[in-house]
């Protein structure tokens, strides 16, 4: 095999419209930024196959501890019989896939252990734990800190609501939801105001190490006639142009999300828009999304791909060609953020007789809440609701509607909105090492 480098791109991250900073082949003041706001070019270099660069900056405002003071906490530092000191458990079935109950739930060596069992029970096919707080609580500020459970399908929750309360009675009632964790490292933050068994829904998603934009250089070029991506993630997702540059000296496009990527620089050959090429996929979520979209120059449009099983796309030729580059846009644009954004991929090139890999990301390598404990938490005041990752600021609502104490929840759910839904689940925990509630100083 020929030797060569790869390097990857991560143009952005957008789930809060995070600038990165990359370097170019053109001159920052020949680049006409299609994308505003998206793509800043800074720098002008000359080596075609190492001017990708990145920067992830993180959300930089932290939460002011000094306006709070602890009011409650708990910390597992028990034996698992005293659990019922302050929390109950649902013991029965759910809305979810799961029925929940107290023998799932297990306190051990000062960590709360939500276990997941396949096992059926109460006409459910697996079972999980979950607990709510007796007491209840008003404004301030809650954190919780704790891991998720490992695979795909789980909902791993910090939520607060008022557990007398039914959503499909007259009274309108709040739920807030710190964070609906899906594996491997999804944060999901959310109000409700139920009232006759309907809410509005308000979920935002933040996820570490995506973007909607990746890119791979080759050193050497790729002799081949077959490029494959494929991707394990845990749902159907979005790709919305793939292109295959011939090797070019003049470089590359650096605007990835630019529907006019092809024509930025000269001597630009995108061998995925060629004549003879043959554009298969393993299956398509709809038949609008169809797989030719992958390549029609428009990134608006999207191939997306079935929802369970392999996912894969395939570009082939009758002749082989000199692979420089490739880049792709997954995901798609919706209510000013990225949505869908895959956690992994794996891009592979056909070289004497076997599939080679030359490009790949997975996102549980560094980023896998499974792994690491983290906290999430929330300011909730008579005017705003702030949520809070690892004790920086990542979203802020008006507060309008929900003033009334409410119940502290935590819950592990199987569920198909946090992904594929496999035996992979069976065994695993969302940790919980500790449970805080802050009042505001007077």
């Amino acid at each position: 095999m020929e030797n060569y480098s790869v390097i990857r791109l991560l143009t952005v991250i957008v789930s809060f419209s995070f600038l990165i900073q990359l370097t170019s082949c053109e001159s920052s003041d020949e680049k006409d930024i299609t994308e505003p706001d998206l793509v800043d070019l800074t720098k002008e270099v000359t080596n075609c196959e190492s001017n990708y660069s990145f920067e992830l900056p993180l959300p930089a405002e932290q939460v002011d501890m000094s306006q709070f003071e602890l009011s409650w906490e708990d910390n597992f530092d028990y034996e698992d019989s005293q659990l019922e000191i302050n929390w109950t458990s649902q013991n029965g079935p759910s809305a979810t896939l799961c029925s929940r109950w107290r023998e799932n739930a297990v306190v051990e060596n000062g960590v709360l252990e939500l276990q997941a069992r396949k096992e059926s029970r109460s006409g459910q096919d697996w079972t999980c734990g979950n607990i709510w707080s007796k007491e209840t609580f008003g404004f301030g500020y809650y954190e919780c800190k704790y891991k998720y459970a490992g695979a795909s399908g789980t909902n791993n929750s910090f939520w607060l609501f008022p557990r007398d309360k039914n959503i499909n009675g007259s009274e309108l009632i709040c739920e807030l939801d710190v964070n609906e964790g899906h594996f491997p490292n999804e944060v999901n933050t959310n109000r409700h105001h139920w009232q006759d068994g309907s809410s509005e829904n308000l979920q935002l998603g933040y996820t570490e190490g995506l973007s909607p934009a990746y890119a791979h250089s080759f050193n050497t070029a790729i002799k081949t006639n077959r490029i494959r991506f494929s991707s394990n993630y845990a749902s159907h997702f979005h790709i919305q142009e793939f292109r295959i540059y011939e090797k070019n000296e003049a470089c590359y496009p650096t605007d990835l999300l630019s529907s006019s990527a092809d024509n930025s620089i000269s001597g630009l050959n995108n061998l995925s828009r060629a004549n003879d090429v043959t554009i298969t996929a393993s299956g398509v979520f709809r038949k609008d999304f169809e797989i030719a979209s992958v390549a029609d120059g428009r990134v608006n449009s999207s191939w997306v791909s079935q929802r369970e099983g392999k996912k894969w796309l395939e570009f082939s030729w009758p002749t082989e060609h000199n692979i420089g580059h490739v880049q792709f846009i997954n995901g798609w644009f919706g209510n000013n953020q990225w949505n869908a954004l895959i956690t992994d991929y794996k891009i592979e090139a056909f070289v004497n007789g076997q599939w080679i890999e030359i490009g790949a990301y997975d996102a549980s390598t560094d980023f896998n809440y499974a792994n690491d404990y983290h906290v999430y938490g929330m300011d909730w005041n008579a005017n705003n609701i702030k949520f809070y990752f690892d004790d920086k600021l990542i979203r802020t609502i008006p507060n309008t509607l929900c003033n009334a104490e409410l119940n502290i929840f935590l819950s592990l759910a199987v569920l198909e909105h946090g992904g594929e839904v496999t035996d992979a689940i069976d065994g695993t925990s969302m940790k919980i090492d500790y449970v805080k509630y802050y009042k505001f100083k007077e």
